[in-house]
């Protein structure tokens, strides 16, 4: 593969056979993997063949959104995600969740209430990240050196410092056409990457034998408890009725994510809705049709941004408009999105939103 032009089959093949080569002793690799990919989706290069700044406090942020609610007990325990004796990414998830109020809402909610806590934490997950499986990453087995056609790795190694990592911007950057090839390739490789990790917490934990169920849903379903606490703030400020079809809710009604969870895992106000239950069975984990996008993207910030005061929950607009921006600019034209109850559209962006 060259450095000027980046085939994003070839490219996830090669992310893939890196991972299935050997015996992993973390699920470490995975999570850095899965938040790489959710970095260019909402961080997309302007043009395929640029190159993309990854800094590693963001790259540090994603991990420990992704193992937030994987520390919830299963079963009464609490799931091995390691093999080594110290598992320093889960000790510093664990550690902020006791020190915000645990289980207590998304992390972004933790790093409101905890502030310095979320710190210490994104500190010690950037330098486990540099230490291990971004060092590590796209090495075979057995081989003295790695292949570097993610990232340049050299500067990385076992043993690297604060300071080593400062003088390097404390970033990595990942190689033209890579940052626009794994977000085209997202809604592959996150599910791939997904039945990796259940794999090996299934391996790592020998009680969750093949009759314990759900074990995907434990370490990638959303808490939709948390959730609980928008629904009568979002009614009051925009009505009691479902986003989609406008019927009148009743008191127990879903929240949706409008962006799917599965795809980017984005719990702020701005990618939160109102549904009903059958609108919101039917759509799922299918990608919306740009038009509702553009419709939640403009509602009045202020309303969300006074909801958000009162909850303690961020807005997170920015994002969401990245992720919107990313997601669609690498769909191909045509592809099936859901506009409503049993109905679909072809992507058309011949007059695309002012955030596309």
């Amino acid at each position: 593969m060259s450095d000027d032009v980046v085939d994003p089959l070839l490219l996830g093949q090669r992310v893939v056979a890196i991972l299935e080569t050997g015996l992993r002793t973390a699920t470490y690799k995975l999570a850095t993997l899965m938040a790489l990919v959710e970095h260019c989706i909402e961080n997309l290069p302007e043009q395929p063949h640029d190159t993309l700044r990854v800094p590693l406090p963001e790259l540090a942020h994603r991990v420990l959104s992704l193992y937030w609610q994987q520390v919830r007990p299963f079963d009464g325990r609490e799931l091995r995600q390691s093999t080594q004796p110290r598992a320093r990414i889960l000790i510093a998830v664990n550690d902020l969740h006791a020190a915000a109020g645990r289980f207590s809402g998304s992390v972004d909610i933790a790093a409101m209430r905890a502030p310095e806590a979320h710190a210490r934490a994104i500190s010690d997950i950037v330098l486990c990240l540099a230490q291990q499986p971004l060092h590590r990453l796209q090495k075979l087995p057995g081989s003295p050196t790695s292949d570097p056609f993610l990232y340049d790795d050299s500067f990385l190694h076992d043993q690297i410092s604060r300071s080593t990592l400062r003088a390097h911007g404390d970033a990595i950057e990942l190689k033209p056409g890579v940052g626009s090839g794994l977000a085209r390739l997202a809604g592959l490789l996150k599910p791939a990457l997904e039945i990796m990790w259940v794999e090996d917490v299934r391996r790592m934990n020998k009680f969750l034998d093949a009759e314990v169920p759900d074990v995907a849903g434990h370490l990638f379903g959303r808490e939709r408890a948390a959730l609980v606490a928008v629904r009568e703030p979002f009614k009051d400020a925009f009505g009691p009725h479902c986003f989609y079809c406008g019927t009148h809710l009743p008191p127990n009604n879903p929240i949706d994510h409008v962006l799917p969870w599965s795809l980017v895992g984005i719990d702020g106000l701005s990618n939160l809705v109102l549904a009903c239950a059958r609108c919101n069975g039917d759509k799922s984990g299918a990608l919306p049709a740009v038009g509702l996008v553009d419709q939640v993207l403009r509602r009045d910030q202020a309303i969300l941004n006074e909801i958000a005061a009162s909850l303690q929950w961020p807005t997170q607009h920015e994002r969401v408009v990245a992720a919107a921006r990313g997601i669609y600019r690498g769909q191909p034209s045509g592809v099936p999105t859901w506009s409503g109850y049993k109905q679909t559209e072809r992507l058309d962006v011949s007059f695309p939103p002012t955030w596309f």
